[in-house]
This record gives structure tokens, sequence and C-alpha cells, in this order.
């Protein structure tokens, strides 16, 4: 009898963050939350911080964006 082999989808892919079509950042799933991966100067300040969700990382990299982000 043969087992087919089936790759383990990967968890861990990165989800990009954008604000206004811009992207900041990705986050990474980890088991504290999401880390934040900047990838835009102005989004350094949250730099490797974590997030519970992604909708908080992703208001946090529009209040980094500044005011042009509104």
């Amino acid at each position: 009898m043969q087992h087919s082999f089936v790759e383990k989808p990967n968890s861990n892919k990165p989800i990009t963050i954008e604000v206004d079509g811009e992207p900041l950042g990705v986050v990474i799933p980890e088991a504290e939350g999401f880390r934040f991966l900047a990838v835009r100067f102005n989004a350094f300040g949250i730099d490797g911080r974590t997030f519970t969700t992604i909708e908080e990382a992703q208001a946090a990299a529009r209040v980094a964006q500044g005011p042009e982000a509104n």
C-alpha cells in the first residue's frame, strides 16, 4: 500500500498590510499574535511589534503613516 504525501500549507505566510494602497509592511502569524515587519521607512516605528489581530496591525500602520493616510 502506498501512502501519498500531502504537504502541509505554510501557516506562517506573511500577510501584507497596506494603507491607502501603499504596502507598509507584513505581519507574520506567531503563537502570541501577528508580528509586524516594516517595508517602508514611515512604518519603522511599529517594526517588530506584536498585535493581537491583523486589524490592530492595520490601525497601527495607518497611525504610523501619518495625517496623509486619513
